[in-house]
């Protein structure tokens, strides 16, 4: 199935009006498909694999931004340290220790999100709420010299009762809205929540980061 372009556009409208950013999830899909997004002028894209995010980084433009939003492992940091623009699941201390240590190697300050686990299916990574602000609240972020946190990132329920995925969400503009207040720099603005099938209701709990794929890309194989 060839990119619809036709539905970045609309898609691209609504963001702008809320003044939300998208991520073009681009996972299992040929660098032509990218390409015709980028083209259009999308810039970030969002990959879930670390050996496909390195081959789609060394063959494409080199000013696009490249998302990490999958379950990213300790041992594959080294990999992706080097170029990856924002790190969005980072779901513990552990894996932040490895970002930093990277990140030193590769003289880079490297941006990273806090995954918060708000589902109810136990197969999701994350924080949980009071983890999340005792880690906060203990100044240890301060030990990682070369991470800006800049968010949250969340993923809800794979449902589709509004009301679950609604207070999910609400849930996690509330952590958001609290850890905030550890970062008074500034630099803490990013919540990203919502995907292909709930994005719209997202947006209107706060979100201001969407990760969106199967409506631009289709469906996609993931035999190859």
């Amino acid at each position: 199935m060839p990119v619809n372009t036709q539905q970045y556009q609309v898609i691209q409208d609504e963001l702008l009006q809320n003044n939300v950013q998208l991520i073009a999830v681009s996972k299992t899909k040929p660098n032509e498909d990218i390409q015709a997004l980028y083209d259009l002028g999308q810039r970030a894209f969002g990959e879930n694999y670390v050996q496909e995010l390195v081959d789609k980084e060394a063959s494409l433009p080199k000013d696009i931004q490249w998302h990490f939003i999958g379950h990213l492992q300790s041992n594959k940091v080294k990999y992706i340290a080097p170029f990856v623009y924002l790190i969005h699941g980072v779901d513990s201390e552990k894996l932040l220790q490895e970002i930093n240590k990277q990140a030193v190697k590769n003289n880079r300050v490297i941006d990273c999100l806090l995954q918060i686990h708000i589902a109810t299916e136990e197969t999701k990574f994350g924080f949980d709420g009071p983890d999340l602000h005792a880690f906060l609240l203990s100044g240890r972020v301060a030990n990682f010299t070369h991470i800006r946190i800049r968010g949250l990132m969340g993923m809800a329920s794979f449902s589709e009762d509004q009301y679950l995925l609604s207070n999910e969400f609400t849930l996690l503009k509330s952590y958001f809205d609290k850890a905030s207040l550890a970062f008074p720099n500034g630099d803490f603005n990013i919540l990203s929540m919502g995907m292909s099938s709930d994005y719209s209701l997202a947006i209107s709990k706060g979100s201001n980061m969407v990760r969106i794929g199967s409506l631009l890309f289709g469906a996609r194989n993931y035999t190859k």
